[in-house]
């Protein structure tokens, strides 16, 4: 019998973001299919009754749920949605061991598991149901929408394909069987030496301090992750990072292979200056290719946007709430 493993969770409010006074919040806990237990930021809409929507969000890559997931979370409640913000296996508050380890089985999974626990909540429409990713979680969302029929609805926002990037570099540009190879050859000596040490080297988290000649995207993740606007204590890129070999398989699993399948409704939205724009419009590209239920995808691009203003806004307001809740109304409604 699967049962939610007890997890020490945190009672303070600890968000990089204020507290809303318009939904109810608690801390909740759900297994996924690999008995890994997962933590979650529960929201509920004040002065509602009878069964509601749902969505349950997740990311950034590295992120944890007081960060860019409780923000779409919180303000997707106070638009009428009950939501949680989960944190991924092996992260955050959420089980699981090795820590800062990542997987694009398992972290797809952590999007079913919430569909799963969403699905059985009294105050929950399970045929209502719908999920939003963040960054990395923008790819293991639609990777679940390709699995979960589940799922009617799917928002992917400034999104990365992380077995793209893994095993391609940025921007494609080590996309050779030779850069792999040595990619292969490093992690795997890095194995041996993990597995001499009886613990696992962690990889760093976003550079600090800051080069004076970081690339661009460099600056962007600095930005967040490490000054105030979006530092937490729990975030793998505010501190030490994911484990060096914590994405190894990600060079050998590309996700999104049957993403022309898709039927259910997918918004996917990016920066137009983010550097990671690619990676929306090339898979926007793919899963509309020969898909007959092309009426109810859409690639949405913000002008002047980088990747890290859909995170929190960027001072500037550019995460499109009302096309969030206009798309999750029209298809969850």
């Amino acid at each position: 019998m699967m049962e939610a493993r007890n997890l020490e969770l945190t009672d303070i409010w600890d968000k990089t973001f204020p507290k809303s006074e318009k939904v109810d919040h608690q801390k909740v806990t759900f297994p996924n299919r690999y008995g890994i237990t997962l933590a979650a930021d529960l929201y509920v809409p004040r002065d509602t009754s009878g069964k509601l929507a749902a969505i349950a969000v997740c990311g950034p890559f590295g992120a944890v749920k007081e960060q860019a997931a409780g923000l779409y979370a919180q303000t997707m409640a106070e638009r009428g949605f009950l939501t949680i913000a989960f944190d991924p296996s092996f992260t955050g508050e959420s089980g699981g061991t090795p820590r800062y380890m990542a997987s694009p089985d398992i972290n797809t999974e952590d999007f079913q598991a919430a569909v799963d626990f969403l699905s059985v909540q009294d105050n929950v429409d399970p045929d209502k149901i719908g999920i939003i990713g963040i960054c990395g979680w923008g790819g293991m969302a639609l990777n679940t929408a390709a699995l979960d029929t589940r799922v009617k609805a799917t928002a992917a926002m400034t999104m990365y394909d992380m077995t793209r990037v893994n095993a391609k570099g940025y921007f494609d540009a080590e996309d050779s069987e030779e850069a792999r190879y040595e990619k292969k050859k490093a992690l795997n000596a890095q194995r041996i030496a993990d597995f001499k040490a009886g613990s696992y080297a962690l990889g760093g988290g976003v550079v600090d301090p800051l080069p004076e000649d970081a690339p661009f995207f460099v600056k962007d993740y600095y930005d967040y992750y490490k000054t105030k606007r979006g530092y937490h204590s729990r975030s793998l890129n505010s501190n030490g990072g994911w484990n060096v070999t914590g994405c190894m398989s990600f060079l050998n699993q590309p996700i999104l292979q049957y993403s022309s399948e898709i039927r259910s409704a997918v918004l996917i939205v990016h920066g137009e200056k983010a550097h990671s724009c690619y990676f929306s419009r090339d898979a926007y590209a793919c899963m509309v290719k020969d898909n007959p239920y092309c009426d109810n995808k859409e690639l949405l691009i913000i002008p002047d946007a980088v990747h890290t203003d859909l995170y929190d806004g960027g001072g500037k307001n550019a995460i499109p709430f009302d096309k969030l809740t206009d798309f999750f109304c029209k298809h969850l409604g």
